[in-house]
């Protein structure tokens, strides 16, 4: 990923951390386009996520004056379906197996070259970053500063969190405009959160609603001003950064993941998550001072109203001995 000095010069992510919070700024060029020096960078930037303890939360953000990000670069898109023939739905599906078998492969990705599959690979790449973005152990905050469309939309819509400037701006999906459905996961990430209607009429129309009505359908969480979008989404990301990794991913794999089966095979996924976050040494530690907490007050600290908010501005669950206030 780039410096912030060397991001003015190219196109990319720009990551600066303070903190537990790593606040990503989208460089898309003159136009704002997602296109596939970003694509490289986001990936990079979940697998920080991902691996370094000292990330809790990510903010996402554009630079354009007026985009959070215009879109993915159409040209990027049609270089990738250049390459390949005419298929069918069913043939899609096999081309998309035999992609995620190649990026399995050692030197699988270099054996596919300059091929069919390779505009696939990009594809399968890109939703793969997505996808990990609502596994993992850090929380993720669009903070949309401008217009998303397309590919911007559906970036914001793998965040946890979504946060838009008031003003002349709009979020949707217009896809469907070029010839194509959405590829990037609006189909069932806005489906969840707006509901399959509302989803399926915005999509089928490629139209786009303004902030008001995107925070009125759930499609947005808050809409600020624009002077102060910046601050509140890095200090919601601060508060959810305090909480622990493992109970976070447990948490979004049970509801990203499991939400989307059939109720037994969604609790399936939720015990696993429980039981393997459960045996941690973290949640261990925590436990214990919940119990410690109980056996010297003789009552339930989270009927504690004090206690309850404490836990809840921490992110977890401490005994005043391990804040080194002493207990009471």
């Amino acid at each position: 990923m780039t410096t912030p000095d060397a991001a003015a010069h190219r196109l990319g992510i720009e990551v600066t951390q303070r903190g537990r919070v790593l606040t990503a700024r989208l460089h898309g060029g003159p136009r704002g386009e997602l296109g596939p020096e970003i694509a490289a960078d986001l990936a990079a930037l979940v697998t920080r996520a991902e691996t370094d303890d000292g990330v809790g939360a990510v903010v996402i953000t554009g630079t354009h004056p007026e985009r959070f990000a215009a879109h993915a670069d159409v040209s990027w898109l049609q270089e990738a379906g250049a390459g390949s023939p005419n298929v069918s739905p069913r043939a899609g599906a096999v081309a998309v197996r035999a992609a995620q078998v190649t990026r399995r492969i050692p030197g699988g990705r270099r054996a596919a070259g300059p091929t069919p599959l390779s505009g696939v690979l990009e594809v399968v790449d890109f939703h793969d970053t997505f996808v990990r973005m609502n596994r993992c152990g850090a929380v993720f905050v669009a903070a949309l500063n401008g217009s998303a469309l397309g590919g911007g939309s559906e970036l914001a819509l793998a965040c946890d969190h979504r946060l838009m400037a008031s003003g002349d701006f709009v979020i949707g999906q217009p896809e469907i405009l070029l010839g194509f459905p959405p590829g990037g996961g609006a189909t069932h990430r806005l489906t969840r959160l707006v509901g399959l209607q509302r989803a399926l009429k915005l999509m089928l129309e490629g139209g786009a609603v303004d902030p008001g009505a995107a925070l009125e359908m759930g499609y947005v969480d808050e809409v600020l001003d624009p002077a102060d979008l910046l601050e509140r989404a890095q200090e919601l990301a601060a508060h959810m950064a305090r909480r622990l990794k493992p109970a976070v991913a447990a948490v979004k794999r049970a509801t990203y993941v499991g939400g989307s089966a059939v109720l037994e095979a969604g609790m399936r996924v939720e015990n696993a998550e429980f039981f393997a976050t459960l045996t941690s040494p973290e949640a261990r530690e925590v436990m214990a001072d919940y119990i410690d907490r109980t056996a010297s007050t003789g009552d339930l600290p989270f009927y504690e109203p004090a206690d309850y908010a404490r836990a809840r501005a921490d992110g977890w669950y401490a005994s005043a001995v391990r804040r080194g206030e002493g207990d009471s």
